[in-house]
Parts: C-alpha cells; sequence; structure tokens
C-alpha cells in the first residue's frame, strides 16, 4: 500500500516527474507481460486438422483406400457366410449353423486392354564398311471402354478374380455327431473348394 501511495500520490514539483518515471516504467513492465501472455495463447487459428510436430499419420486418400478395401472384404466374407450357412443348413440333421469365413483379399477385376506392337529396323554403317542392325520393339496397351447409358466410359471386365480363402469356422449343433460332421466338413471342401487344414467344423453348445 505504501508503495502505490507513494507512486500515484503526493504533491507536485520534482516529486511529480518522479511520480510520472515510475508511471511510465510501471506501464513498460505491464505491457512487456500482456505481450507475453499473447504469445503463449491459441487463438484457433491454426490448421485444426494440423497433425502434432513429429507426428506421422497416413494421407487421408490412403486411409479412406485402406478403410474402404477392408469394408469390401468384410462384405464378400458375410457374403459367403450366409451362403455356406444356408447350404450346410439343408443338410439332414445338422439343426442350426453358424458359419465364418476369412478371405485374403476381395474380388479383383481384369480389364480388357487392347495390345499393340511396333518394330523399326535401322541399319548403320561405319568407315570400315561395317553394317550394323538395330531392331527397336515397343509394345503399347489401351484399355478397352464401353459408353454406358449417361455418356460415361466403362472399361470393359475380361474376368474376375476370387480371392483366396484362409479360414472357414462352422458351428453346428448337429456336428456331435461324427457322420454330419464329415458331411459338414466334406461340404464345405467342396463349396469352396479350400484345403482341409482351413477348415474348423464345431458342435454348438447345447
Amino acid at each position: 500500500m505504501k508503495f502505490l501511495n507513494d507512486l500515484f500520490g503526493g504533491d507536485g514539483g520534482s516529486g511529480g516527474a518522479k511520480k510520472g518515471q515510475k508511471v511510465f516504467l510501471l506501464a513498460l513492465a505491464v505491457l512487456g507481460v500482456f505481450l507475453l501472455l499473447i504469445g503463449h495463447i491459441d487463438f484457433g487459428g491454426g490448421d485444426p486438422n494440423a497433425s502434432p510436430v513429429g507426428a506421422t499419420s497416413p494421407p487421408i486418400q490412403q486411409q479412406s483406400a485402406s478403410v474402404q478395401a477392408r469394408l469390401q472384404i468384410q462384405a464378400e466374407e458375410e457374403y459367403l457366410a450366409s451362403r455356406l450357412q444356408a447350404l450346410l443348413q439343408q443338410i439332414s440333421g445338422v439343426g442350426e449353423v453358424e458359419v465364418s469365413v476369412r478371405l485374403e483379399g476381395s474380388t479383383t477385376s481384369e480389364y480388357a486392354v487392347n495390345h499393340s506392337t511396333g518394330r523399326k529396323v535401322s541399319d548403320e554403317s561405319d568407315q570400315a564398311g561395317t553394317t550394323r542392325v538395330t531392331t527397336d520393339v515397343s509394345e503399347t496397351g489401351q484399355l478397352v471402354v464401353v459408353r454406358g447409358d449417361r455418356g460415361y466410359e466403362i472399361p470393359v471386365v475380361e474376368r474376375e478374380v476370387a480371392p483366396r480363402v484362409v479360414g472357414v469356422l462352422v458351428v453346428a449343433e448337429g456336428a456331435r455327431n461324427p457322420q454330419i460332421k464329415a458331411e459338414l466338413f466334406r461340404a464345405i471342401r467342396i463349396a469352396l473348394g479350400v484345403e482341409p487344414h482351413k477348415i474348423l467344423v464345431l458342435p454348438k453348445k447345447l
């Protein structure tokens, strides 16, 4: 309190000049503290999607492609599992069945391509009369497309390659019977063309 009284109080004269100097110094000190505080305040002007310094995250397009590919595989796994479940339930004595299928990837398409090959032969002779024949072969490919109803160009699919089945799990009520279990095992092998060591048939809990 005495400091404030001496700083802002008192009479004029030389005391007033000293008071003005003190006020000026105090104002500079307050301004310096204020500038320091502003430097540490985040006003939200930066990019909200920016990663922290040193963080290495894949681009958004790569993440989106990865998620889309995984969803495609999951959809095909569920489709195969439902089809196989409906098929196995038709076997006499099987009862309720639950099926899980795991794939190595998703179905891939191979598109038709028009290939063209060019050949260029050139003769070169040197001063000694030696002739050298050079043959350049170039090959190019162009994707075959058809125009759709709305004018869009659609590539022609030559064939589709199914993904490889890496595992099949079947849980069935009738699997307690060794004969029915063997029939289930054989039906799965024929339906999916999968190796025996990738098939597991288990009895369902009562």
